[in-house]
């Protein structure tokens, strides 16, 4: 076991290296000028060359690489062009937000998704598996930010019943907050149940087909036996590996869902760094997303032989 720990933490380091460059060398593809976008088109040459020289854009890019990677070695994200404020900083408290709306969604999912997944293979054919497989063929399909709209128009506008746009932080109003939290996490909870009970009904009913399912029916167990003893544990292993990469692509992208809702989440400071040409704040993101990907299925990777115990005996 911690043969393997090692080693995944092994192939992690030159993926993030690879990923490092990767995002500087694309960020530098972006068409636009940042200096020209701050200070405007009729700025004065010498006020826009020292600039560009404070921000060091007048560096070749491998030195500017170089150097970027030299201050990451440090923890140093650098300084958002824009604001002046700490990308760390500030990385790590839109992070914050993101992931509050993004636990919780992720977590409401799976709690709905597996046991209805699994009832529905176990009821194979019946009406009840096609109407599960029809209402979650459809949450798929629709898209979250078409969902979060029409949420937001049905709850927020004709009823009136929860705030339409804005964002309370959990640590300074808990309720408040919550209440705030209602339609974009439901955005996002309709669109993953969906897969995820998909992802449980297949498994499910892989694992139904095995022999050793057949001799426990033979031996006289219980429906409800059968199940929680010999069933959910060995299907739950592909739908927790579905789960980790839901986990990590939603922590990082949930961009659609923060504009519409207008939380300030780190998504949203994607975009806003995207339109406002800040290298140094888009860098961060990018790596920090990255980062978090990484460590988010490694933890996942880690933690599947608790569900197969085949793979630990490997």
């Amino acid at each position: 076991m911690l043969r393997f720990m090692v080693a995944r933490l092994l192939t992690a380091i030159p993926t993030l290296i690879l990923v490092s460059i990767t995002v500087f060398a694309l960020i530098r593809l972006i068409p636009g000028d940042p200096v020209t976008l701050m200070l405007g088109d009729n700025a004065d040459q010498q006020v826009y060359e020292t600039m560009r020289r404070h921000l060091g854009l007048d560096q070749s890019i491998p030195t500017q690489m170089f150097l970027w990677f030299q201050a990451l070695l440090h923890g140093d994200l650098g300084h958002s062009i824009t604001t002046g404020e700490p990308v760390m900083q500030l990385v790590l408290h839109r992070f914050f937000i993101s992931a509050q709306l993004v636990l919780i969604a992720v977590a409401i999912s799976a709690i709905i998704a597996v046991p209805l997944g699994m009832v529905a293979a176990w009821r194979q054919s019946s009406g009840f598996d096609l109407g599960v497989v029809i209402t979650a063929t459809m949450l798929m399909s629709i898209p979250t930010f078409w969902g979060g709209l029409m949420l937001l128009l049905f709850f927020g506008l004709k009823l009136g019943w929860l705030p339409v746009i804005g964002y309370v932080s959990i640590a300074h109003n808990f309720w408040s907050g919550l209440i705030y939290l209602i339609m974009p996490v439901a955005s996002l909870v309709l669109h993953e149940t969906g897969i995820l009970v998909r992802m449980a009904r297949a498994s499910t009913l892989d694992v139904l087909r095995l022999d050793y399912i057949t001799h426990a029916r033979a031996k006289g167990l219980s429906d409800a036996a059968i199940l929680t003893r010999h069933v959910a544990r060995n299907a739950f292993g592909p739908t927790w590996t579905l789960l980790g990469l839901i986990l990590g692509n939603l922590l990082g992208g949930v961009a659609v869902i923060e504009t519409v809702f207008t939380i300030p989440g780190l998504g949203r400071l994607i975009v806003e760094s995207i339109f406002g040409r800040d290298y140094p704040v888009l860098q961060g993101c990018l790596l920090f997303v990255a980062v978090t990907y990484v460590v988010v299925n490694l933890i996942i990777d880690l933690c599947y032989p608790l569900f197969d115990p085949r793979i630990k005996a490997q």
